[in-house]
């Protein structure tokens, strides 16, 4: 069964998503924002730990609040550790009133049709049992498009749905992430042609059950607009897609019904040599302002 008061929070609550998920392939970039080289590390081990580190001390942040924080997206090496002896999901909702998701996908496959399907996921049950297990609410898996191909979009959309249908089978909430490339040349035709396709898959759900979306910010204003009101979805939320924090926020303020779930727009700013107290300081001031534009569509 989904938790209904998290469900309650994901679908009403002010606020945003925070994505604390970057995977193996992304790892070493993030660190590398965050002032750790690639030699202050021997192996994968001792680079998760160090990531964790990272996240934990943002976990544990005073503005790190489900006031303002509705929920965050961890990667499965973040969902397998702990926080103050916490299991991370645990310590998310008890201690921070924060919805825990997973990031589940394996990352994309080849550009086929202009688009990246994701990477065969053959564990996927196992996975989402574990995930169950462990607390969490919902999912996330993310796919590429990168031209207004009718073809590719179809695809990379067919795909996210049959997975969706696989996760809420678990009594999981999917996040369903068709990103369109924030430097596709047609980017706005693009986006006309995933609205659609979303739209149809959409209707083909089950009475019932409800996925949310995650969009990367639209060429025009309010272009998702409609299906923050469709009965299956419970919440769309915004991907920064490469933008400047600054440019991600004045993008999403001008979409109604949309909420922030930033991962790199999050971590912006953030050093490992920071005192905790400056650290508070700069994640506390890009808490409020993500909060804010996510309030001000």
């Amino acid at each position: 069964m989904i938790n209904e008061e998290q469900a309650k929070q994901m679908s009403n609550a002010p606020g945003f998503v925070a994505a604390l998920d970057q995977s193996g392939g992304s790892t070493p970039k993030a660190l590398g924002l965050y002032g750790i080289g690639e030699d202050q590390y021997s192996n994968d081990e001792d680079m998760f730990t160090l990531m964790h580190e990272m996240r934990s001390r943002i976990m544990r942040a005073p503005a790190f609040q489900g006031d303002k924080v509705i929920g965050a997206i961890l990667f499965e090496n973040t969902m397998d550790r702990s926080v103050d002896g916490i299991p991370a999901a645990d310590y998310l909702w008890e201690k921070r009133g924060v919805v825990p998701f997973l990031k589940v996908d394996k990352g994309l496959a080849d550009i086929e049709n202009d688009a990246q399907i994701l990477k065969p996921m053959p564990e996927l049950d196992t996975l989402l049992m574990r995930a169950k297990k462990a607390n969490i609410f919902g999912t996330k898996m993310r796919s590429v498009i990168h031209r207004a191909n009718r073809s590719g979009i179809e695809a990379v959309v067919a795909q996210q749905f049959d997975i969706a249908r696989q996760i809420l089978a678990h009594g999981l909430i999917p996040i369903i992430e068709p990103e369109v490339n924030i430097h596709a040349e047609d980017k706005q035709a693009a986006e006309d042609l995933l609205l659609e396709c979303l739209k149809i898959h959409l209707d083909k759900l089950d009475d019932g059950a409800q996925v949310m979306l995650k969009l990367t910010l639209p060429e025009k204003n309010n272009h998702y607009h409609g299906l923050a009101e469709h009965p299956r979805v419970m919440r769309v939320v915004a991907l920064s897609g490469g933008y400047s924090r600054e440019e991600a926020n004045s993008r999403l303020a001008q979409n109604k019904n949309m909420i922030a779930s930033f991962s790199r727009a999050l971590t912006e700013g953030l050093n490992a040599n920071q005192s905790d107290a400056e650290f508070q300081h700069v994640l506390g001031q890009t808490i409020d302002a993500i909060s804010t534009a996510s309030a001000s569509g």
